[in-house]
């Protein structure tokens, strides 16, 4: 069998399987370790004589490195050097390039950059002498070079102008143009970036937190000048990454660089001020919206036009557009992003890139649409789904937003919602509901695993794939289970070691349906195997609990093998049906707020999300996954927002204590529902991405209950008190 995805695989081989573990809400196999402590992550292992590194960052915001005066430290207790390789002062990868971006690295484009590496036989000894390490530096910094608003804005790479949309603007009897701004995110991982470096010869194995180990092997090689066959990068525990570890990043390779010269074992481990400051952050957000439709509802024009920040030649920017371009109709459209130069740290990829802030706006506007043409907010959205992908007309794979808008309303009581503002109040609060949709590109990317079935029937399920909290030990054990017809306590799955085949890793959420494609892959090859040593054809082999029957014979899986071992590895690569189908995830949110009537505090009261991704390859795992996205909207909706001095360009909430992430207090109890589907164009299982899809639109949601409670509309997120309180009508 090709391992490129050419066409839809329908024969659904899972719905066929008998073991009866593939979806169920089963406990993750590392569960265990991880709640008490034994599942080590990046800097947890104990290599011998492992000195600490420290890394030190820019106090300007703009300028050049000039010296370095590394003797004033060379002499304090336990120092062993002080390092500033031009390798591990590069920017942070992004992940898939294979190579860190090239630059100047005398040259500092951000206040918080890494530009040296303190190292010590102790923590607080290299902590001691990073922070008496003088540099001096030629600064060029102005103000300038800070605020999005300030600087010159780059033209529109690839936008879409379909028809006239000035003119179905100027012509349709509903219409709405409106200015959405969205504060920047962090990643926020629970775990910071960490690794430890040890080379042996020429060898070098690094214990790190990586999303992506078959792209951070070759991108380490890169940074470090030698062949990526020499690396190994060991991330079996990844404490969260959203994005930000799906490249390398400074601790990595300055680790590296390190241990190299010093020849011995060095650990770096980034303070959650270096996090913040140094990693990657999502892009702020300026979006003009512009929606038109005719009397009954119908759009006739979309606009939706973006513009984002980053470093100068960086080619990453926010696809603030991504789902726009796909999720309503609308024959006159215009959809472009540009890009502002600013000295704030790299914006890469966060949780959903695009869709997290880009829905969020868009569902905003669909709501004021909704009321300036007096239509439901439902029934808009509904009444605007495209037969194919506007503007390429293809085919959508498969589309459950209606079912989500359908059975969420239900669930939720959206018939109990009045349609107009300030209706329901109780004492102090003002009560309202808002919806949202929501939508995320789907994606297959490369992957490979191995399998093997042993002679006493345990099997073993080996990839790089990475887990950072989504499940793929439980997920990729559930699928070879499965197919092998083996109770799920005899399965053992190895992941995150780049000596294992290479995985697709975490991203994109395309990690579960493409290594786990490859996992059914390599099952598929052992029973047809098995089938074989049977007598049987392979669609008349049935395996259940070590048992193996078809047609009329039968034997135990032990029997079959005869002492053999079977071993495969499974691969898939995208093709075809990533060009000639219209791939994404949807869903539906339903919220409801109270807000302050004298404060415009606002309060989550309820929160109801309905998704469908495909087959649900672990019920438990993906619920999960959904409440991580809507929690992560609460917090985009209310409380997230990174804020940068304008004086001087520096990071002024760089920590958990200033930004400020949703507490249980801010959380009520959420309803997920998942509907189940079979989408055989997404993979060989029938299954789609989810660990995205519970952000993308989520903040909208909120932002129309906060309007249908008090009238006021907000265009800034997040919504606090100070933005909403001069509009808010009279309390009394």
């Amino acid at each position: 069998m090709s391992a490129t995805y050419d066409a839809p695989d329908r024969r659904n081989l899972l719905d066929h399987m008998r073991q009866g573990v593939i979806g169920k809400p089963l406990d993750r196999p590392e569960g265990p370790l991880k709640v008490t402590g034994r599942a080590p992550y990046a800097a947890e292992y104990d290599l011998p004589r492992c000195a600490e590194g420290v890394l030190v960052g820019a106090r300007v915001s703009n300028g050049r490195v000039t010296a370095i005066h590394r003797d004033e430290v060379s002499a304090m207790p336990g120092v062993l050097g002080v390092f500033a390789d031009p390798a591990m002062l590069r920017r942070p990868a992004q992940g898939g390039a294979g190579k860190a971006p090239a630059q100047d690295v005398t040259q500092v484009d951000y206040k918080g950059q890494p530009v040296a590496l303190v190292v010590a036989e102790t923590f607080e000894q290299a902590t001691a002498a990073a922070k008496a390490l003088r540099i001096d530096y030629e600064d060029s910094s102005d103000s300038a070079h800070f605020d999005p608003d300030a600087a010159g804005v780059e033209p529109p790479k690839k936008p879409t102008d379909l028809g006239d949309l000035e003119a179905a603007m100027r012509d349709a009897p509903h219409h709405v143009d409106l200015i959405f701004r969205t504060e920047g995110h962090a990643s926020a991982a629970m775990e910071p970036h960490a690794a430890i470096a040890a080379w042996d010869g020429g060898e070098l194995t690094l214990h790190g937190s990586f999303q992506m180990v078959a792209y951070n092997v070759p991108e380490l090689a890169a940074s470090l000048g030698v062949d990526p066959a020499r690396v190994r990068i060991v991330s079996p525990y990844v404490g969260g990454g959203f994005g930000s570890k799906l490249g390398i990043s400074h601790d990595a390779v300055a680790a590296a660089v390190a241990a190299r010269e010093l020849g011995r074992p060095v650990r770096v481990v980034l303070t959650r001020q270096q996090v913040f400051e140094s990693v990657i952050r999502r892009s702020e957000t300026r979006q003009r919206l512009r929606l038109a439709c005719d009397e009954t509802g119908r759009l006739v024009g979309l606009g939706h036009e973006a513009r984002v920040s980053n470093l100068p030649d960086e080619k990453f920017a926010e696809p603030v557009t991504q789902a726009t371009k796909f999720l309503y109709a609308g024959d006159n459209r215009r959809l472009a992003v540009q890009v502002t130069r600013v000295a704030r740290l790299t914006a890469g990829s966060v949780r959903a890139p695009g869709e997290a802030v880009g829905m969020q706006a868009l569902e905003a506007a669909m709501d004021e649409l909704a009321e300036t043409a007096g239509i439901d907010p439902i029934a808009l959205r509904k009444r605007n789904l495209p037969d194919k992908a506007p503007g390429e007309g293809i085919p959508f794979s498969s589309r459950t937003l209606v079912e989500a808008l359908d059975r969420g309303a239900a669930a939720f009581g959206w018939d109990r919602r009045h349609a107009r503002p300030c209706q329901t109040r109780e004492g102090e609060w003002w009560i309202g509901m808002g919806v949202a949709s929501a939508a995320r590109v789907n994606m297959l990317a490369p992957a490979e695993a191995r399998v093997r079935l042993h002679p006493d029937g345990r099997v073993e399920v080996e990839s790089d794939q990475t887990d950072i909290g989504t499940g793929s030990y439980a997920i990729l054990g559930q699928i070879a289970a499965e197919m092998l017809g083996s109770p799920i306590d005899r399965v053992t799955v190895a992941l995150g070691d780049s000596r294992l085949p290479p995985g697709a890793g975490s991203g994109g959420s395309f990690g579960a349906a493409s290594t786990g494609s490859a996992v059914l892959r390599a099952c598929e090859a052992i029973r047809a195997e098995l089938s074989s040593r049977l007598g049987v054809a392979a669609e008349e082999l049935t395996l259940q609990d070590g048992l193996a029957r078809g047609g009329n014979r039968s034997d135990t899986l032990v029997g079959l093998l005869g002492g053999d071992m079977l071993e495969e590895t499974g691969r898939i690569e995208p093709g075809r049906t990533g060009k000639d189908y219209s791939q994404a995830t949807y869903g539906a949110f339903f919220c409801e707020v109270a807000v302050n009537a004298f404060t415009a505090e606002t309060r989550i009261r309820r929160m109801t999300g309905a998704f469908g991704f495909g087959r649900v390859l672990n019920a438990k795992t993906a619920r999960s996954q959904c409440l991580g996205g809507m929690v992560w909207g609460i917090g985009s909706a209310l409380t997230e927002a990174l804020q940068f001095d304008l004086r001087d360009g520096h990071l002024v909430n760089h920590d958990l204590a200033g930004y400020h992430v949703p507490v249980h207090r801010d959380v009520p109890a959420l309803d997920v529902i998942l509907l189940e589907e079979r989408d055989a164009v997404a993979s060989p299982l029938q299954a789609k991405g989810v660990g995205e899809l519970g952000i993308c639109g989520a903040a909208g949601a909120v932002a129309n209950a906060i309007y249908n409670a008090c009238g006021v509309r907000p265009y800034r997120f997040p919504m606090t008190p100070d933005t909403l309180l001069d509009q808010m009508p009279d309390p009394f």
